[in-house]
């Protein structure tokens, strides 16, 4: 019993924080991006200009692709966290988990009205895969994992595309909407923005999301979660101390050649059959690289100190992800776009990342606030309640 309530509280503190830094990377990228309405301010002094650029290059080179991924392995391992204690309970959770995943595709359309680059409903559909491969053996689930993450959509394609010269590749059919939806971001009334995010907003998100390979790494990041959870890797002991000392190490090793290949063997494709999918491919797993490195450095200060300050930091806005990641999409369209304050005119990349940091720092005094009052974030405890309702 003593070790289990160990495991408990290990879990809360580290994983928490871990998603507290994931979702602070998510608000940082989203502001430089102005919520999906790209623009660079004209007119702007050079030294700010020469700033931005690399504020630019320094955060997306840290963060893109690897917030979305820690989130998202994060998720897989919340999901074994919910599996085991229904079982200990007696409970077959696998049921109740498909009616939550259907519960977070209505939470995924109330956050799509306000932004058109919600995750959630990918959340929602590939979160279904671990219904099936719960019951599966440590081994099996690793192979699988392992498949999905090597993208296996990408290698088919590049495939045709060495055995037939004349295959015409396909993607990029989000960018229709993508232009439909800036349009209206930019000068359209509150109602004309939530109009066109029902309908553009939506293809654009999605069918980015599926054209750039977020379905199968997302599959395998939720099933690399699940697996660390069964593994009690989050939990320090000798085993996982050594775990992550050999995924920091592999990491790095990993990702120069990854970062490498990902920067160089495109420009020296002329096919653009071929071309589309090593795009896809080669970022996709430099960023699992990269994201092992942060992942595993993260945890093993947390290991050594028992949770630094600025780490602790983090907890209570890593216990409030779903209200804080819904929060900060609304406050950065009212922000930046035209319906709004329109900063997206003025607003640099220097400029953005301190909006940025201004955000996180309002949503980590409330969630503080919040969570001296009651247990969990509201819309957490919405999704809590909407999960196990009717439930004896």
């Amino acid at each position: 019993m003593t070790n289990h309530i160990a495991i408990k509280r290990d879990r809360l503190d580290v994983v928490d924080s871990l998603r507290g830094f994931a979702l602070l990377a998510i608000v940082l990228l989203h502001n430089l991006e102005h919520y999906n309405l790209f623009f660079i301010p004209e007119n702007m002094p050079a030294w700010l200009n020469a700033l931005d650029k690399i504020v630019w290059n320094t955060t997306f080179f840290l963060l893109a692709g690897k917030a979305y991924a820690t989130f998202s392995l994060l998720f897989g391992f919340s999901f074994y966290i919910q599996f085991r204690n229904a079982q200990a309970r007696g409970y077959d959770y696998r049921a109740r988990f498909a009616w939550r995943m259907l519960l977070l595709a209505l939470f995924s359309q109330f956050h799509a009205l306000f932004y058109n680059g919600d995750i959630l409903l990918l959340y929602a559909v590939v979160g279904l895969i671990l219904i099936p491969v719960s019951g599966l053996k440590n081994r099996t689930i690793f192979i699988i994992a392992t498949i999905c993450l090597l993208q296996p959509a990408e290698l088919v394609r590049i495939v045709y595309a060495c055995i037939d010269p004349d295959f015409t590749s396909y993607g990029h059919y989000f960018m229709k909407y993508a232009q439909l939806s800036q349009a209206v971001t930019q000068n359209g009334n509150f109602f004309e923005v939530v109009r066109s995010n029902i309908s553009d907003g939506q293809l654009y998100s999605n069918l980015w999301q599926v054209e750039n390979g977020r379905l199968f790494q997302t599959a395998a990041l939720f099933m690399f979660g699940m697996l660390l959870g069964r593994k009690e890797y989050f939990v320090k002991s000798d085993k996982s101390v050594q775990f992550w000392k050999k995924a920091f190490i592999f990491s790095i090793i990993a990702f120069a050649p990854l970062y490498l290949c990902k920067t160089y063997i495109p420009g020296m494709i002329e096919s653009k059959a071929m071309k589309m999918p090593v795009e896809i491919l080669l970022p996709s797993l430099a960023n699992f690289m990269f994201m092992g490195f942060l992942i595993s450095g993260f945890t093993l200060l947390w290991f050594k100190s028992g949770g630094y300050k600025f780490q602790r930091l983090l907890i209570p806005y890593g216990r409030m992800t779903l209200t804080n990641y819904i929060g900060q999409s609304i406050m950065g369209a009212v922000i930046y776009y035209g319906y709004g304050l329109a900063l997206y005119k003025y607003a640099g990349a220097t400029v953005s990342i301190l909006i940025a940091i201004g955000i996180f720092c309002i949503q980590l005094l409330f969630s503080r606030w919040w969570l001296t009052r009651y247990r969990q974030g509201p819309l957490e405890y919405l999704w809590r309640k909407g999960t196990w309702v009717g439930a004896k």
